[in-house]
């Protein structure tokens, strides 16, 4: 079995002017996994992209894609990708679209079956300036499949679209990735990354903060919630005091309470509230795991999955 990484970033920087916008990413992806790359705005997320892919020139450092540099592999068809800036011929069809990026490559797939695994076929005659922000990344989709690519890469690839739409977009998806493909995506839906990804990668102010499983990263945040209902406003300052909260929201009713230290917290509300019912223990989210690590001054944990993976 080929051992060599589909990627793999060892101190990749890059510098515009004064601002240094990847600052050291050391990053090994393997076949077959489904990488999710987090990040609030401005981490460094599509310049990372962008260096991985060829598109840029790192400052520092080095990027390969299947053991050679990217350029080759783009060229050799094995790489799709999906971009925030990737633009289509206004006046060309849908299937115009993805039939002329077909005849660039040397072993694409059937036009059709491009058009079928993006959802794209109600929309193939329809000319590209008539699309919805929707079906445009749908067409989008389907350019960066017709390769037939063994890595696919995809920055904000829901981007536009309604709910309805995004879980039509990940159905295709699975396609994809349960022929055994490795897929990286950039994205700010964290529930994206929860539900789709193997591994998702954090990154803050140009560096990778955090790298393991949804459950370990979400296993980051040192906090769980606590909810219930049946105690009054007055007594809210009292709640407030109990062992382990950081944090109280009210609202219609009910309480929740954040403590950092739920086992402790639970037992002297049940004992100091015996009123307190409907009570339930809630694990960390995506969401709370993500503020967590990305805060400003935070520094997250290695996870042990991924232990030997990161420099």
């Amino acid at each position: 079995m080929n051992e060599t990484p589909v990627i793999q970033l060892r101190g990749l920087r890059k510098r515009f002017g004064t601002v240094t916008a990847v600052d050291g990413v050391d990053l090994t992806i393997r076949a077959g996994e489904v990488v999710a790359l987090l990040g609030p705005n401005g981490a460094g997320k599509t310049t990372t992209v962008d260096l991985l892919l060829g598109l840029a020139t790192p400052t520092d450092g080095q990027a390969r894609l299947f053991g050679t540099d990217p350029r080759t592999a783009v060229v050799g068809g094995r790489v799709g990708a999906m971009l925030q800036g990737g633009a289509l011929l206004p006046d060309v069809t849908v299937r115009e679209a993805v039939a002329l990026v077909a005849a660039a490559h040397r072993h694409p797939m059937p036009v059709a079956e491009a058009l079928r695994r993006a959802r794209c076929t109600d929309i193939a005659t329809r000319r590209v300036s008539k699309l919805s922000g929707g079906q445009l990344q749908r067409a989008r989709f389907a350019v960066a499949v017709v390769s037939d690519p063994d890595l696919l890469v995809l920055d904000e690839p829901t981007a536009a679209m309604d709910v309805e739409a995004r879980h039509v977009f990940w159905s295709s998806m699975r396609e994809f990735t349960d022929a055994g493909r490795t897929v990286v995506f950039a994205t700010h839906h964290l529930d994206e990354a929860d539900v789709f990804a193997d591994r998702i990668v954090i990154m803050r102010a140009g560096r990778v903060v955090a790298d393991g499983t949804p459950a370990a990263i979400k296993a980051m945040a040192a906090t769980r919630s606590i909810r219930f209902a049946g105690v009054g406003a007055e007594r809210r300052d009292a709640l407030r005091g109990l062992p382990g909260v950081v944090g109280l929201e009210a609202r219609h009713g009910a309480v929740t309470l954040r403590t950092d230290h739920s086992d402790v917290t639970l037992r002297a509300l049940l004992n100091a509230f015996p009123e307190a019912h409907d009570v339930q223990v809630v694990a960390s989210t995506m969401d709370d795991a993500f503020l967590a690590i990305t805060a400003e001054g935070t520094t997250a944990p290695s996870t042990t999955e991924t232990e030997g993976v990161l420099a």
